[in-house]
Protein backbone atom coordinates (compact mmCIF):
# COMPACT_ATOMS: atom_id res chain seq x y z
CA UNK A 1 0.00 0.00 0.00
CA UNK A 2 1.47 3.31 -0.49
CA UNK A 3 0.87 5.64 2.04
CA UNK A 4 1.50 8.93 3.50
CA UNK A 5 1.07 10.01 7.36
CA UNK A 6 0.18 13.91 7.30
CA UNK A 7 -0.68 16.06 10.05
CA UNK A 8 -2.33 19.88 9.58
CA UNK A 9 -0.85 21.71 12.77
CA UNK A 10 -2.67 26.10 13.99
CA UNK A 11 -1.68 28.57 15.46
CA UNK A 12 -2.16 32.42 15.03
CA UNK A 13 0.79 34.10 14.02
CA UNK A 14 1.83 37.02 15.20
CA UNK A 15 4.49 40.16 14.60
CA UNK A 16 7.63 38.38 16.59
CA UNK A 17 8.64 36.33 14.30
CA UNK A 18 10.64 34.11 16.77
CA UNK A 19 7.65 33.84 18.76
CA UNK A 20 6.13 32.19 15.47
CA UNK A 21 8.55 29.69 14.92
CA UNK A 22 8.71 28.68 18.25
CA UNK A 23 4.81 27.84 17.62
CA UNK A 24 6.16 25.93 14.47
CA UNK A 25 8.21 24.22 15.83
CA UNK A 26 6.39 22.87 18.90
CA UNK A 27 3.91 21.52 15.98
CA UNK A 28 6.85 20.23 14.21
CA UNK A 29 8.21 18.20 16.91
CA UNK A 30 5.16 16.93 18.33
CA UNK A 31 3.86 15.58 14.67
CA UNK A 32 6.93 14.46 13.54
CA UNK A 33 6.99 10.94 14.35
CA UNK A 34 3.79 10.17 13.38
CA UNK A 35 3.75 12.53 10.21
CA UNK A 36 5.62 12.16 6.84
CA UNK A 37 4.44 15.79 6.10
CA UNK A 38 3.67 18.77 8.72
CA UNK A 39 1.49 21.38 7.06
CA UNK A 40 1.57 24.57 8.87
CA UNK A 41 -0.47 27.79 8.27
CA UNK A 42 -0.47 30.54 5.28
CA UNK A 43 1.51 33.82 6.62
CA UNK A 44 3.10 31.59 9.89
CA UNK A 45 6.00 33.22 9.45
CA UNK A 46 4.55 36.91 10.45
CA UNK A 47 1.25 38.24 10.62
CA UNK A 48 -0.49 41.16 12.15
CA UNK A 49 -3.83 40.09 13.23
CA UNK A 50 -4.94 43.19 15.15
CA UNK A 51 -3.12 45.60 12.77
CA UNK A 52 -0.94 47.10 15.33
CA UNK A 53 1.27 48.00 12.53
CA UNK A 54 -1.07 48.46 8.95
CA UNK A 55 1.77 50.13 7.62
CA UNK A 56 4.89 47.48 7.71
CA UNK A 57 6.10 45.51 5.23
CA UNK A 58 8.22 42.49 6.92
CA UNK A 59 9.34 39.90 4.42
CA UNK A 60 12.45 37.58 3.90
CA UNK A 61 13.76 35.71 0.97
CA UNK A 62 14.07 32.37 0.09
CA UNK A 63 17.61 32.12 1.89
CA UNK A 64 16.31 34.33 4.87
CA UNK A 65 16.59 33.24 8.79
CA UNK A 66 12.88 32.11 8.79
CA UNK A 67 12.98 29.39 5.73
CA UNK A 68 16.52 28.44 7.00
CA UNK A 69 15.25 27.75 10.07
CA UNK A 70 12.28 25.39 8.77
CA UNK A 71 15.03 23.96 6.74
CA UNK A 72 17.29 22.84 9.89
CA UNK A 73 13.89 22.03 11.52
CA UNK A 74 12.72 19.37 8.72
CA UNK A 75 16.15 17.64 8.87
CA UNK A 76 16.53 17.58 12.61
CA UNK A 77 12.77 15.81 13.32
CA UNK A 78 13.43 13.72 9.54
CA UNK A 79 10.06 15.48 7.88
CA UNK A 80 9.06 17.21 5.12
CA UNK A 81 7.61 20.79 6.17
CA UNK A 82 5.44 22.67 3.93
CA UNK A 83 4.14 26.18 5.54
CA UNK A 84 3.64 30.06 4.15
CA UNK A 85 6.21 32.92 4.51
CA UNK A 86 5.95 36.24 3.26
CA UNK A 87 8.68 36.47 0.60
CA UNK A 88 10.62 39.82 -0.47
CA UNK A 89 9.51 40.67 -3.81
CA UNK A 90 13.00 42.50 -5.58
CA UNK A 91 10.97 44.12 -7.75
CA UNK A 92 8.23 45.79 -5.20
CA UNK A 93 9.68 46.66 -1.85
CA UNK A 94 5.62 47.35 -0.75
CA UNK A 95 4.51 44.07 -2.16
CA UNK A 96 6.01 40.88 -1.14
CA UNK A 97 4.51 38.08 -2.71
CA UNK A 98 2.51 35.14 -0.31
CA UNK A 99 4.39 31.85 -0.61
CA UNK A 100 4.81 28.13 0.38
CA UNK A 101 7.78 26.60 0.70
CA UNK A 102 8.28 23.12 0.78
CA UNK A 103 11.57 21.59 2.36
CA UNK A 104 12.63 17.66 3.04
CA UNK A 105 13.92 15.69 5.68
CA UNK A 106 17.21 16.38 3.83
CA UNK A 107 17.12 20.03 4.99
CA UNK A 108 16.77 20.83 1.75
CA UNK A 109 14.22 23.61 0.24
CA UNK A 110 12.68 21.57 -2.86
CA UNK A 111 9.52 23.44 -3.55
CA UNK A 112 7.90 27.30 -3.86
CA UNK A 113 4.37 28.22 -4.99
CA UNK A 114 3.47 32.32 -4.79
CA UNK A 115 -0.12 32.83 -4.34
CA UNK A 116 -2.19 33.50 -7.53
CA UNK A 117 -5.70 34.49 -6.03
CA UNK A 118 -5.25 37.46 -3.45
CA UNK A 119 -8.15 38.19 -0.81
CA UNK A 120 -9.88 41.10 -2.39
CA UNK A 121 -13.18 40.20 -0.81
CA UNK A 122 -15.13 40.45 2.48
CA UNK A 123 -13.47 43.61 3.01
CA UNK A 124 -10.21 42.68 2.51
CA UNK A 125 -7.69 44.22 -0.10
CA UNK A 126 -4.97 41.79 0.11
CA UNK A 127 -3.34 42.99 -3.27
CA UNK A 128 -2.94 46.43 -1.41
CA UNK A 129 0.04 44.90 0.07
CA UNK A 130 0.77 41.27 -1.79
CA UNK A 131 2.35 40.93 -5.65
CA UNK A 132 -0.23 38.07 -7.09
CA UNK A 133 2.05 35.88 -8.71
CA UNK A 134 2.12 34.76 -12.35
CA UNK A 135 0.62 31.71 -13.45
CA UNK A 136 3.59 29.09 -14.03
CA UNK A 137 3.37 25.36 -13.06
CA UNK A 138 1.98 23.88 -9.74
CA UNK A 139 3.87 23.18 -6.71
CA UNK A 140 3.42 19.47 -6.89
CA UNK A 141 5.72 16.96 -4.87
CA UNK A 142 5.75 13.04 -3.81
CA UNK A 143 6.73 11.83 -0.53
CA UNK A 144 6.50 7.38 -0.10
CA UNK A 145 5.06 7.50 -4.11
CA UNK A 146 1.99 9.67 -2.80
CA UNK A 147 1.79 13.02 -5.00
CA UNK A 148 0.60 16.18 -3.12
CA UNK A 149 -0.51 19.53 -4.45
CA UNK A 150 0.17 22.98 -2.90
CA UNK A 151 -2.42 26.04 -3.34
CA UNK A 152 -2.98 28.82 -0.75
CA UNK A 153 -6.06 30.01 1.03
CA UNK A 154 -8.24 32.23 -1.03
CA UNK A 155 -7.43 29.96 -4.05
CA UNK A 156 -9.76 27.34 -2.41
CA UNK A 157 -12.78 29.71 -3.61
CA UNK A 158 -12.03 29.09 -7.64
CA UNK A 159 -12.72 25.41 -8.66
CA UNK A 160 -10.64 26.21 -11.80
CA UNK A 161 -6.82 26.76 -10.36
CA UNK A 162 -7.97 23.38 -7.69
CA UNK A 163 -8.46 21.28 -10.86
CA UNK A 164 -5.56 22.87 -12.42
CA UNK A 165 -3.34 21.60 -9.88
CA UNK A 166 -5.73 18.10 -9.67
CA UNK A 167 -5.47 17.22 -13.12
CA UNK A 168 -1.24 16.99 -12.84
CA UNK A 169 -2.64 13.66 -11.09
CA UNK A 170 -2.28 14.35 -7.33
CA UNK A 171 -3.53 12.00 -4.47
CA UNK A 172 -4.08 15.16 -1.97
CA UNK A 173 -3.95 18.69 -2.69
CA UNK A 174 -2.86 20.86 0.80
CA UNK A 175 -4.01 24.08 1.28
CA UNK A 176 -1.94 26.60 4.14
CA UNK A 177 -4.66 29.46 4.68
CA UNK A 178 -5.25 32.28 7.01
CA UNK A 179 -8.90 31.88 6.82
CA UNK A 180 -10.26 35.19 8.00
CA UNK A 181 -12.79 34.72 10.50
CA UNK A 182 -16.78 36.20 9.83
CA UNK A 183 -20.30 35.57 9.51
CA UNK A 184 -20.58 31.79 7.69
CA UNK A 185 -16.98 31.96 6.60
CA UNK A 186 -16.62 28.17 9.13
CA UNK A 187 -19.24 27.02 6.76
CA UNK A 188 -17.86 27.96 3.84
CA UNK A 189 -14.17 26.77 4.73
CA UNK A 190 -15.38 23.35 5.38
CA UNK A 191 -18.13 23.22 2.46
CA UNK A 192 -15.16 24.34 0.04
CA UNK A 193 -12.66 21.64 1.18
CA UNK A 194 -15.16 19.31 0.90
CA UNK A 195 -16.63 20.04 -2.31
CA UNK A 196 -12.84 20.42 -3.71
CA UNK A 197 -11.95 17.33 -2.54
CA UNK A 198 -15.45 15.44 -3.94
CA UNK A 199 -15.23 17.17 -7.52
CA UNK A 200 -11.12 16.49 -8.10
CA UNK A 201 -11.69 13.06 -5.96
CA UNK A 202 -8.57 13.84 -4.20
CA UNK A 203 -7.77 14.29 -0.06
CA UNK A 204 -7.33 17.31 0.95
CA UNK A 205 -5.80 19.16 3.70
CA UNK A 206 -6.10 22.47 5.05
CA UNK A 207 -4.58 23.78 7.85
CA UNK A 208 -5.85 27.62 9.14
CA UNK A 209 -4.59 29.93 11.15
CA UNK A 210 -6.59 30.54 14.48
CA UNK A 211 -9.06 32.79 16.45
CA UNK A 212 -9.84 35.34 17.26
CA UNK A 213 -8.65 36.55 13.59
CA UNK A 214 -9.04 33.41 11.84
CA UNK A 215 -11.15 30.37 12.19
CA UNK A 216 -8.61 27.82 12.82
CA UNK A 217 -10.70 24.46 12.22
CA UNK A 218 -7.32 22.76 9.81
CA UNK A 219 -8.70 19.23 8.84
CA UNK A 220 -8.27 16.49 6.31
CA UNK A 221 -11.16 15.18 3.81
CA UNK A 222 -10.86 12.06 1.84
CA UNK A 223 -11.95 11.78 -1.48
CA UNK A 224 -15.68 10.67 -1.20
CA UNK A 225 -16.12 14.34 1.07
CA UNK A 226 -15.35 13.01 4.26
CA UNK A 227 -13.93 14.79 7.26
CA UNK A 228 -11.39 12.43 8.54
CA UNK A 229 -9.83 14.30 11.42
CA UNK A 230 -10.50 18.15 12.37
CA UNK A 231 -8.53 20.42 14.63
CA UNK A 232 -10.90 22.00 16.36
CA UNK A 233 -10.60 25.73 17.02
CA UNK A 234 -7.62 25.75 19.77
CA UNK A 235 -4.01 27.44 18.81
CA UNK A 236 -1.27 24.81 18.82
CA UNK A 237 -3.83 22.16 18.18
CA UNK A 238 -2.81 19.22 15.27
CA UNK A 239 -4.94 16.79 13.23
CA UNK A 240 -3.16 13.74 11.68
CA UNK A 241 -4.47 10.91 9.36
CA UNK A 242 -3.06 8.36 6.50
CA UNK A 243 -3.64 8.76 3.36
CA UNK A 244 -3.58 6.30 0.81
CA UNK A 245 -3.09 6.74 -3.13
CA UNK A 246 -5.28 3.02 -3.46
CA UNK A 247 -8.32 4.99 -1.56
CA UNK A 248 -8.11 7.47 -4.59
CA UNK A 249 -7.82 4.75 -6.52
CA UNK A 250 -10.91 3.20 -5.45
CA UNK A 251 -13.01 6.08 -5.14
CA UNK A 252 -12.14 7.49 -9.08
CA UNK A 253 -13.08 3.97 -10.16
CA UNK A 254 -16.23 4.29 -8.65
CA UNK A 255 -16.91 7.98 -9.24
CA UNK A 256 -14.85 8.47 -12.55
CA UNK A 257 -15.99 11.98 -12.69
CA UNK A 258 -12.10 13.44 -14.17
CA UNK A 259 -12.33 11.15 -17.06
CA UNK A 260 -15.80 11.94 -17.73
CA UNK A 261 -15.39 15.38 -17.75
CA UNK A 262 -15.98 17.26 -21.21
CA UNK A 263 -14.45 20.94 -20.58
CA UNK A 264 -10.50 22.06 -20.12
CA UNK A 265 -8.64 24.24 -17.39
CA UNK A 266 -7.50 27.28 -19.55
CA UNK A 267 -5.58 30.26 -17.39
CA UNK A 268 -7.01 33.46 -18.04
CA UNK A 269 -5.23 35.99 -19.57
Amino acid sequence: MTQLRVSVGQFEAQRDVDSNFSEVETIVSGSAEKSDLVILPENCMYSDPSKEAPDVRYSESLDGEFTSALRELAAKYETNILAGITETNGDDANRPFNTLVQVTPEGELAGVYRKIHLYDAFGHRESDKVTPAPIANPLVFSINGVKVGALTCYDLRFPEVVRWVALRNVDMIALPAAWAAGPLKEFHWEALIRARAIENTVYFAGAGQTGPSCTGLSQIVDPMGVVLANAGEAGGAVATVTVTSERVAAVRKANPSLNNRRFDVVPAQ
